[in-house]
């Protein structure tokens, strides 16, 4: 079959971008896979950042940019048989055989336009990363969509652990100004830096905090601000890292945190929770047990008590902290059902379901 891709997004190198680009790299094992994007650098970028083979996958003109008509596009989405899209709350029109439309996060739209049902109306499948985004999508728009969880890939890497907690994610500061100056700690970033040193501050001893994230030039100055609120503490940066050296630290690391939602209305904003979380998964999948919100995609992966923490407030990120610091065959045990729960998320299964999905 001949399939084409687009994420309106490729440029932002987060979990939606590798989600769709291994979209296309599973499908271009056996089918004519083209991806509609018009920078080569964001190529090469992604190549590097995610490890991935799309060496099959031709990247060719992008008809959904806005630039190009919507009898260009047309023409051209009919010589498709699959369009395979991650939305942005849009819903294009394609005249491929068959289109698929990917949400990668929760949607709130009170009502739809004639027009707006008429697209829903030409869609074959709607799917989702998670049962937490799948839940306002079929909310929204009416949809019965099925779930097709991330593809995480679990590197078998041997090495030693050591006392480091970890945190793995972008860096980005929402598109906020008081008095000109940016707010907005999208992931909570700052949030888990205070709760990291009030546990030094209280006494906890030999231990580090790492915080692996992905930064962009618009974010550096903030970036800085974060960076110096740390000095004094036992607090390491990793910066826009490869998918092969976060596997380095997550070897190292015992706890893992992630708080994504915090101190958010997330009745009102449900796209601030995290929408699935493949850095846990892949936390998980190298015996570091996680000690997350209880919000979101979260929720989904972590058994609360079994194989991680799923926390409330900071005195629970906490309490269940220093449960697992000070109770060695607590940990260890949860390392190894940790390490269990990350094989649900794993191995082939990804690339099967998408093929069971676009037959």
């Amino acid at each position: 079959m001949k399939i084409g891709i687009f994420d309106p997004y490729l440029d932002d190198l987060g979990g939606g971008e590798k989600y769709m680009m291994t979209v296309a790299q599973c499908l271009s094992k056996d089918h004519d896979v083209k991806v509609f994007w018009d920078n080569k650098e964001d190529i090469k970028e992604l190549q590097k950042r995610f490890s991935l083979d799309i060496s099959k996958v031709e990247f060719i003109k992008n008809v959904f940019s806005s630039k190009v008509s919507l009898l260009t596009r047309l023409l051209q989405t009919k010589k498709f048989d699959v369009i395979i899209l991650l939305s942005d709350g849009s819903i294009p029109f394609s005249l491929s055989k068959k289109t698929f439309i990917h949400f990668q996060q929760p949607i709130l739209i009170s009502s739809l336009d004639l027009k707006t049902k008429y697209k829903i109306s030409r869609i074959n499948k709607f799917f989702c990363n998670s049962y937490y985004s799948k839940s306002y999508v079929d909310k929204s728009l009416g949809v019965n969509s099925i779930v097709l969880y991330p593809p995480v890939e679990i590197k078998n890497k041997k090495g030693k652990k050591e006392n480091i907690i970890l945190h793995v994610g972008r860096f980005r500061v929402r598109d906020v100004t008081v008095s000109g100056v940016p707010i907005g700690d999208y992931k909570k970033q700052k949030v888990m830096l205070d709760a990291f040193k009030k546990m030094v501050d209280e006494g906890s001893k030999g231990w580090s905090f790492v915080l692996a994230v992905s930064v962009r030039n618009d974010d550096l100055n903030s970036f800085q601000v974060l960076k110096d609120s740390a000095k004094g503490y036992p607090i390491e940066f990793m910066v826009n890292k490869t998918n092969d050296e976060l596997w380095d630290i997550y070897t190292k690391a015992k706890i893992y945190w992630h708080a994504s939602g915090y101190g958010e209305d997330l009745v009102k904003q449900p796209e601030y929770a995290e929408h699935f979380g493949i850095s846990t998964v892949e936390a998980m999948g190298a015996g570091v047990v996680p000690v997350v919100i209880n919000a979101g995609g979260q929720k989904e992966i972590v058994e609360n008590g079994k194989n991680g923490y799923l926390w409330n407030n900071i005195d629970e990120l906490l309490k269940y902290t220093e449960d697992l610091i000070s109770d060695q065959n607590l940990w260890s045990k949860m390392s190894e059902e940790a390490k269990e729960r990350s094989k649900i998320f794993s191995g082939d299964r990804f690339c099967n379901e998408l093929s069971d999905l676009i037959k």
